[in-house]
């Protein structure tokens, strides 16, 4: 993301939390190239652009399913084989 302030200032980072309830309300951003977190005040903001990579491009619904019914298939047998070693199977 491309954070324009209202001082004409333009930072790039990582959005990574926002609160509008509290006062005043802001939003929280990792700055690219830069150590630690910042903190900028909802009215410091003139324009939001989004920028950089889009970290879930290339990630799809169908790519999660997947990996997900393989990871359900793997806990049965892995419960499975701990029934059978228990007797219970």
């Amino acid at each position: 993301m491309t954070l324009e302030l209202t001082s004409g200032q333009k930072i790039e980072g990582y959005i990574f939390n926002r609160n509008a309830l509290a006062s005043p309300p802001f939003l929280q951003l990792f700055p690219e190239g830069q150590p630690g977190e910042r903190k900028i005040p909802y009215a410091d903001i003139a324009a939001i652009a989004f920028t950089g990579e889009d970290t879930a491009s290339g990630k799809s619904w169908e790519a999660w399913v997947k990996k997900k019914e393989s990871e359900r298939r793997a806990e049965a047998a892995r419960i499975a084989v701990e029934a059978q070693a228990r007797g219970h199977l």
